[in-house]
């Protein structure tokens, strides 16, 4: 009989053309894998639910598969979310402390955010994360942690990560049909980067780029905090709808094709090697140099790291990059994507593989698994976090009522 275990945490990456989902134990602070499951996807197109009967059975098989791995009942989990109509901007909003100087609290820290995230959203948009860039006192730059410090205004520059409601909460839907409740939801850019960076890293300046089958998320880290946000509608899907088309086979045998013999970079492929693919509706086999499919592929690399070098420039944060670029998710591991962004971006760049968990499996030290691995890990500190925080609070009310609480 399976146990429901308070110290069991789980965690859901819903994916275009996956379902990821996987269960860890946490005794004494340290984070053991206990069980994972991939599920198929469906009814799900660019991060978006399409259907909800099928994609809620897909999410429902998964949990049930994790359940059965991790050998423990699932309540409740956190999920990802990704997709274009992500969308991050910078507001700056704050506070005055008074007619004199005195020191900061973490009240006024939650009141500036508060003012700076006070600004109007369309209708169909939700907030997804407040993520404070950089805190002033009395107009000085740089702060991180303004709490004790002495001041007469407390300003922030706030970054607001935004998506669609509908987007967020039809995923949040199809887990609850699974018997889920849904406790977070985080940028799958942010859960992927917390995974794959080291804190000298974030520290430097460092773009993740977290390439999933139907889009690309991005999210820079400078001086310790996110500097930059943004979501792009090309993923690794792209690539093999290019090839399914100028090779005329089908999506399975394309994907396959660009698995085991794709390169982005022309001039890295040999023009004597060729491969015997299916084509028509008979099946019969062709001859296909190599360098041909390379010659398809490459356009749409440089395309992507194009698009992410004009996003990066109009941020602001294309000159920030001192530890380079980070590739993850499984579109990163097509052969030639690091060449293209280290001559597009002008910057070192590096494939991205989650840390290692106590226990967990060899296959899952992949890019496809950064995502969902970093979840576990977000998860896990940010309750860490409030933990504390609650722990702080009772404290401090228990010593106001002179330790009746």
């Amino acid at each position: 009989m399976m146990q429901r275990k308070d110290s069991h945490l789980a965690v859901v990456d819903v994916g275009q053309s996956k379902i990821r989902v996987l269960v860890a134990d946490v005794r004494d602070g340290a984070v053991r894998y206990c069980g994972h499951a991939v599920e198929a996807a469906r009814g799900i197109k660019r991060g978006i639910i399409t259907d909800l009967q099928p994609a809620s059975a897909a999410i429902d098989a998964a949990f049930k598969k994790a359940e059965i791995a991790a050998g423990c009942s699932i309540a409740h989990a956190t999920t990802g979310v990704g997709g274009a109509h992500v969308r991050g901007f910078v507001s700056r909003g704050g506070i005055r402390l008074g007619g004199k100087l005195r020191e900061i609290t973490q009240e006024d820290v939650r009141a500036a955010v508060e003012h700076a995230r006070n600004v109007q959203l369309p209708a169909d948009r939700s907030i997804l994360h407040l993520l404070p860039q950089e805190y002033l006192v009395d107009e000085q730059g740089g702060i991180h942690n303004p709490a004790g410090m002495v001041g007469s205004t407390l300003e922030v520059n706030l970054q607001m990560l935004t998506c669609l409601t509908s987007a967020m909460q039809n995923i949040v839907t199809c887990m609850n049909h699974a018997g889920i409740e849904a406790t977070d939801t985080v940028f799958e850019a942010l859960a992927a980067a917390e995974a794959v960076l080291s804190a000298d890293e974030r520290e430097l300046g460092v773009c993740v780029l977290d390439i999933g089958t139907a889009s690309t998320e991005i999210i820079v880290f400078f001086e310790g905090s996110v500097a930059h946000t943004a979501s792009l509608p090309i993923g690794g899907d792209h690539f093999t709808n290019d090839l399914a088309m100028m090779l005329r086979v089908p999506l399975a045998e394309a994907e396959n094709l660009k698995i085991n013999f794709g390169h982005s970079v022309v001039t890295s492929v040999s023009e004597a090697q060729q491969v015997n693919i299916p084509s028509g509706p008979s099946g019969q086999e062709q001859l296909v140099p190599l360098r041909y499919i390379s010659e398809i592929l490459e356009p749409r690399a440089r395309e992507l790291f194009q698009m992410i070098r004009d996003n990066l420039r109009q941020g602001g944060v294309l000159q920030a990059l001192g530890a380079g670029a980070v590739l993850t998710g499984g579109g990163a591991k097509l052969d030639g994507l690091l060449d293209h962004a280290e001559s597009l971006l002008r910057a070192p760049a590096r494939i991205g593989t989650p840390v290692p968990l106590s226990r967990m499996p060899h296959g899952l030290a992949d890019p496809e698994f950064s995502t969902l691995v970093g979840l576990l890990l977000y998860s896990h500190r940010t309750g860490k976090l409030r933990t504390a925080q609650d722990t702080s609070l009772r404290t401090k009310l228990r010593s106001i009522a002179g330790g009746d609480i």
